[in-house]
């Protein structure tokens, strides 16, 4: 099977609003409703993504199968920029076919070219799958981090 990977453009906001869709569900939250995933996804890739590409999307064939979230951030004290996976998600229908290994690939390629020294993710840890997965890909489990979160409540006390 011939996984094509490639960054999203203006014209994958419907298939880019199914994937969102369909991650939400398997990541246990609440249903997304489509119309509202469509109009953010277009949002996202009309005003945002010039800067610099958000989401990268497998296909096999013609059928959307895969996504990849990412965030490139700045140096910090090593000098040297990271890309963050936000989400990678694969369809059930198109899991253990090597989209996963694609899109991470196509991801490292990206950084080899444009001198981004490594790619940082986080999983929850309920998710086996992933976790496998990333152990295959030789990630390592790097504990020196606590991932924290400002949401909500906290998010909207804090103040300049």
């Amino acid at each position: 099977m011939t996984v094509d990977v490639r960054w999203a453009t203006t014209g994958d906001a419907t298939a880019l609003a199914t994937m969102l869709c369909e991650m939400a569900v398997h990541y246990r939250q609440p249903p997304l409703d489509h119309e509202r995933a469509l109009s953010a996804a277009r949002k996202w890739l009309d005003e945002e993504s010039p800067a610099y590409p958000h989401f990268a999307l497998a296909f096999v064939g013609a059928e959307i199968s895969g996504l990849a979230s990412v965030a490139i951030a700045h140096p910090g004290i090593d000098l040297e920029r990271l890309l963050f996976l936000k989400d990678l998600f694969v369809r059930d229908k198109a899991r253990n076919a090597g989209v996963g290994r694609a899109l991470v690939g196509f991801l490292a390629d990206h950084c080899r070219r444009h001198g981004i020294g490594r790619i940082d993710l986080t999983t929850e840890d309920w998710n086996e799958g992933a976790l496998r997965f990333y152990d295959r890909l030789g990630a390592e489990r790097h504990g020196q981090k606590i991932f924290l979160r400002l949401s909500g409540e906290a998010l909207g006390a804090v103040r300049p």
